[in-house]
């Protein structure tokens, strides 16, 4: 067996058991508590690979996906809100349209710095549409945000919610995955690591760049229409910087080279936050000394030095000899 079949059948192996483990959910527990926070790990989880395509995977540290999450969960809160919970669907699809629109716009402008300077515009934006969603309380509600978004139908029911978001999260995780690993990843990947001879090989870096910006920006903004639902409400939050800073937080704690790895981390993340959380009033300061340990110590991110250690392992373990 080569080493490549090897790892296909691993890397299938994992995915099989992960998707397991989310559809055992619902029968191991009645409790709709540890249903919601499967059902944010796998939202969190989508919005935290998206998120790598962009920075782990293409090298373009972004503050304002956020921007894009928050308007995928307000098209679908502000539709159901103003036009009925039969709307929730129609929203999804109109708001990722919008969300195609305005991060082809705003990705023309964005991608022609780099750097900080890349880093800064995002944010810019995404603080800008947070303030205007903050102040315009008439139309969003401002600081209250918008309760009682129940999806249509028999997605009314949790649990179907919940298969429903397992679904849509894995399918897109996996669409994500053939892009990676696709001509048009490694492409991503060189301009990542040597732009200048990207286009000596008549490659076009920026149209790349706006390409997986507007990619990244899709699958953020269906992330945040799934959690719509799944809270049943949408607030300001979603806009605020601090979302972006968690999925950055996730990348690095799963492991930014990794491509599962965002998805780890968000897993980690949750559940350190809700088992903490309920324990104390200080979580932020905990959950915050965690975090930096965890970093430090697993510096290629959880997933990133479990595989080295597997790899150190099988070198030395290959090389003794009976």
């Amino acid at each position: 067996m080569t080493n490549d079949t090897a790892r296909r059948i691993s890397a299938t192996s994992l995915w099989t058991i992960i998707i397991l483990i989310f559809a055992l959910v619902p029968i191991v527990t009645t409790s709709a508590y540890k249903i919601n926070v499967a059902s944010h790990i796998l939202v969190w989880g989508l919005f935290a690979v998206s998120f790598n395509m962009l920075w782990g995977i293409t090298g373009m540290l972004s503050f304002g996906q956020a921007l894009y999450y928050g308007l995928g969960a307000y098209s679908v809160g502000l539709m159901v809100d103003y036009l009925g919970s039969g709307w929730f669907l129609p929203a999804i699809a109109l708001g990722l349209v919008m969300v195609i629109i305005v991060s082809f716009l705003l990705g023309l402008l964005v991608i022609r710095v780099g750097g900080v300077y890349f880093t800064m515009l995002t944010l810019a934006f995404a603080q800008l549409a947070w303030q205007i969603t903050f102040k315009w309380y008439d139309f969003t509600g401002g600081d209250d945000g918008i309760q009682g978004i129940i999806p249509p139908g028999i997605l009314e029911n949790r649990i179907v919610y919940y298969y429903f978001v397992l679904v849509i999260v894995f399918v897109s995780i996996w669409i994500l995955k053939r892009m990676a690993y696709s001509p048009f990843g490694l492409i991503l990947r060189c301009v990542q690591q040597n732009p200048a001879r990207v286009r000596f090989l008549g490659r076009r870096v920026r149209r790349n760049q706006l390409r997986v910006y507007m990619v990244s920006s899709f699958f953020a903004a269906l992330a945040g229409s799934l959690m719509a639902g799944v809270d049943s409400s949408i607030h300001t939050d979603m806009l605020f910087w601090t979302t972006s800073g968690e999925a950055i937080l996730m990348s690095v704690l799963g492991g930014l080279n990794q491509f599962f790895g965002p998805f780890i981390g968000a897993a980690i993340f949750i559940l350190i936050e809700d088992n903490i959380g309920a324990r104390t009033e200080y979580w932020p300061l905990i959950i915050g000394s965690i975090m930096l340990v965890m970093v430090i110590l697993f510096p290629k991110g959880i997933v990133g030095e479990v595989l080295r250690l597997k790899a150190w392992f099988g070198k030395n373990g290959g090389g003794r000899q009976p």
